[in-house]
């Protein structure tokens, strides 16, 4: 039950940021970020009491980095190579935390997959530098974002310290966003879109991942987590009409297979429990 309730996840999250980039013609990246933060931390304030300590504000200021510069990114790149480049985040702290020369492979072969989609993009033409850029620095805060993550889950705050953290990410980029999109983020159809942005993006997979983490083994997760890249590639083709090349879909089917092969190279401490440094891959997704 756990496995479905983390693949639901994954394609709710992949879907939900399809529905985003429509708003960027409207509201631009940072008026979308601001939107979908802003509604989803309402909706978890509605639904729970929101926990303040210093977990939640490191955990929401990686939360607003993270899905700042993403956002930045797939106004640039499509879907399925932004989240393909991102995902060298969490698959490079895994190696990091592990310390073992073979995981470090796995990273190697992510790599070469993101060199892979160098090659062509979609259209055939060479990828937008600044979205690569873009989709590296959500990298390095997604991976953050999984230690922050970790150091609130066993905190014991729950969906509560989610709720805060969330409402901190708003607050942070809120400011931004209605900067760069003004009255616009006001509208009734861009409040209806971003609302449903919301609930694909931010409450439903962030819900449904805490609850399988209270039974699911890191190295499950892992894999399902793998499975990212690919959910967005079809979330892009489907929504977006972004329909990626062969070699393109060769870079992410490394970068999945690299996602997969490292999270089952780990093996559980002892029987029922997953080793501690497996464990803190075991985060809700990003984005």
């Amino acid at each position: 039950m756990a496995v479905f309730l983390v693949l639901g996840s994954v394609i709710s999250l992949q879907f939900g940021a399809a529905f985003a980039s429509q708003l960027f013609g409207q509201i631009g990246a940072p008026g979308a970020t601001a939107l979908r933060l802003g509604i989803a931390a309402l909706m978890l304030a509605v639904i729970v009491r929101p926990k303040f300590r210093q977990e939640t504000l490191v955990l929401g200021m990686t939360m607003a980095g993270m899905n700042g510069t993403f956002y930045l990114a797939l106004d640039r790149i499509p879907l399925g190579v932004a989240v393909t480049i991102e995902f060298l985040g969490p698959l490079g702290l895994a190696a990091v935390l592990s310390r073992r020369a073979r995981d470090f492979v796995w990273v190697g072969l992510a790599l070469l997959g993101v060199v892979v989609l160098g090659v062509r993009e979609y259209t055939g033409a060479k990828l937008d530098l600044i979205g690569v850029a873009l989709a590296l620095f959500a990298a390095v805060f997604w991976a953050f974002y999984v230690l922050a993550g970790r150091k609130l889950a066993t905190a014991g705050l729950g969906t509560g310290g989610l709720a805060g953290a969330s409402l901190i990410a708003a607050a942070l980029t809120l400011p931004y966003g209605l900067s760069t999109a003004g009255a616009a983020l006001f509208e009734p159809e861009v409040l209806l879109l971003g609302t449903l942005v919301a609930l694909l993006a931010s409450a439903i997979p962030y819900t449904l991942e805490i609850r399988a983490l209270k039974t699911l083994q890191a190295s499950t997760f892992g894999v399902a987590l793998a499975l990212e890249p690919a959910a967005a590639a079809l979330a892009g083709a489907i929504m977006l009409g972004q329909h990626l090349s062969v070699i393109s879909l060769c870079g992410i089917a490394l970068v999945i297979t690299a996602g997969v092969g490292a999270a089952l190279r780990k093996a559980p401490a002892s029987p029922g429990k997953p080793a501690q440094r497996d464990a803190d891959l075991a985060l809700p997704v990003p984005q």
